[in-house]
């Protein structure tokens, strides 16, 4: 019996040898230099091996004061996803998404991003609106290595995170040079008020803007004076303002506070030009502001009520999914989706460190708001749009183009036409023609008010570390900020 027993241990321990051996020969392959997924540090997966859906992680504030910016930004993003689904998808695989909701809070903001990365193990990121939701969002996702787009958030801290932090809009610098310009040049207004809100990055950065512009052209800010989002009785500040005989007042603020203040401002007697940023673009401005906006002027991204074919084919497309006029950050929020398509196309793969290059390569991209070319800091240089208020409809005036690709406030700008600015010799990038609206399904493939039933693959690709920009050290301001 013993010499059964000796026998039976030494044919299991040399059968353990022999299985320890076979798995220390052959190591699991990684798929990036990391060989770690943003949300699982340590684990291991095979971008060769990559099936399902390409996951995208949306967050917006779809609830709260400023639902409106989330739902049309959803809307596009979910144009953009069939149209892609309907042609085939990208690198053989169907787009799918996941929303999470901020209600329009950095704090959430950042948990949003946290969860998509971390258990839904998303490919990229689009969002938010709000600039101070995406610097919250963004030093989580720079901090993960996973690549974000921002279709609207315009204040220039955004990309200063860090070089996995991207834009598809102008930037503030250019958004208040140009509507203190057309207020000299356009109004003739040689004297201007600001009420801002001062806990606003987005706000603070456009009101520094076109103090900055105005000033330089001559023209003089009489006073400023400030709120903190939410609130709804702006007559204090306005008496004080009107008392200083502005020719107009800039104010760079939500859509919900520009409407009230309007209403108030024309109750005091101020009968000058309301001025506004993109802030203002929703539906619900003129819904809550009624005839007291006449004759104000916002800037926006794009004309959708422009003749370009482009444009005209997006707009069509849109009606004929959502029974509804699309505004700006629909056009935004759909331009985002093309734009990370590309890039994942460029890239080859999911590798999240090579869809970043391919993104920071983005040259000449043929978008419905114009032609995209991302400059050194992952902002593109691209026009903006003044509109004024005519009986309840945002009504064209002009575009303005930087000048000499210049995003920044200095040198001056040229009035142009609403056709998008042409694309750069020897253009990187496709444009979104390559699934045409038209084209597109009228189903829509998730519903809006819910995550994307679609999950990504259990094994998502892995992870590229963040490269050497540090992630930004400013804090958020202490409420959300607007696009």
């Amino acid at each position: 019996m013993r010499t059964t027993l000796r026998a039976l241990f030494l044919i299991l321990g040399a059968t353990l040898a022999l299985w320890t051996s076979g798995c220390t020969q052959n190591p699991p392959t990684t798929g990036g230099p990391s060989g770690a997924t943003s949300g699982s540090p340590g684990t291991t997966t095979q971008t060769s091996a990559a099936t399902g859906d390409i996951k995208i992680g949306c967050y917006f504030s779809m609830t709260g004061g400023t639902a409106t910016f989330g739902e049309s930004s959803m809307n596009g993003i979910r144009l953009a996803i069939d149209e892609i689904n309907a042609k085939g998808g990208v690198l053989g695989r169907k787009l799918s998404y996941q929303l999470e909701d901020t209600q329009g809070a950095q704090d959430k903001a950042a948990l949003a991003v946290q969860k998509l990365i971390n258990q839904a193990n998303v490919d990229v990121i689009i969002g938010e609106v709000a600039s101070s939701s995406s610097i919250a969002g963004g030093n989580i996702a720079q901090n993960s290595g996973v690549p974000m787009l921002s279709p609207s958030s315009t204040n220039e801290k955004v990309t200063k995170v860090g070089n996995f932090i991207f834009r598809a809009c102008f930037i503030d610098p250019f958004q208040g040079f140009v509507m203190a310009r057309f207020a000299k040049d356009n109004l003739k207004a040689k004297t201007a008020a600001i009420l801002t809100d001062k806990q606003s990055d987005y706000a603070i950065g456009l009101a520094k803007a076109f103090r900055g512009t105005f000033e330089q052209d001559g023209g003089k800010i009489v006073g400023e004076e400030f709120y903190i989002q939410n609130d709804t009785d702006f007559k204090g500040q306005l008496t004080r303002l009107k008392q200083l005989n502005p020719d107009v007042i800039f104010v760079p603020g939500y859509y919900t506070e520009a409407g009230l203040v309007a209403q108030q401002a024309r109750e005091l007697g101020f009968k000058g030009p309301l001025l506004g940023g993109d802030g203002w673009d929703s539906p619900k401005l003129t819904e809550v502001g009624g005839e007291a906006l006449n004759d104000s002027y916002f800037s926006v991204h794009v004309d959708v009520e422009s003749s370009v074919p482009k444009v005209q084919e997006f707009v069509k497309a849109y009606q004929a999914k959502y029974s509804a006029n699309p505004d700006t950050l629909a056009v935004l929020g759909y331009d985002s989706v093309y734009l990370m398509a590309d890039a994942l196309t460029r890239a080859g793969s999911t590798d999240k460190a090579k869809v970043r290059d391919a993104l920071a390569s983005t040259r000449g991209f043929q978008g419905v708001s114009g032609t995209i070319t991302m400059n050194a800091d992952r902002d593109p240089v691209k026009e903006a749009v003044v509109v004024a208020i005519k009986d309840g409809k945002a009504v064209f005036v002009t575009s303005i183009k930087p000048a000499g690709g210049d995003i920044g406030t200095g040198g001056d700008t040229a009035p142009a036409t609403t056709a998008p600015s042409p694309a750069p010799t020897g253009a990187a990038s496709p444009g979104a023609d390559a699934a045409s609206p038209a084209a597109s399904p009228a189903a829509d493939a998730s519903p809006a008010a819910s995550p994307a039933a679609d999950a990504s693959p259990a094994a998502s690709p892995a992870d590229a570390s963040p490269a050497a920009s540090p992630a930004a050290t400013e804090a958020p301001a202490a409420s959300p900020g607007t696009p």
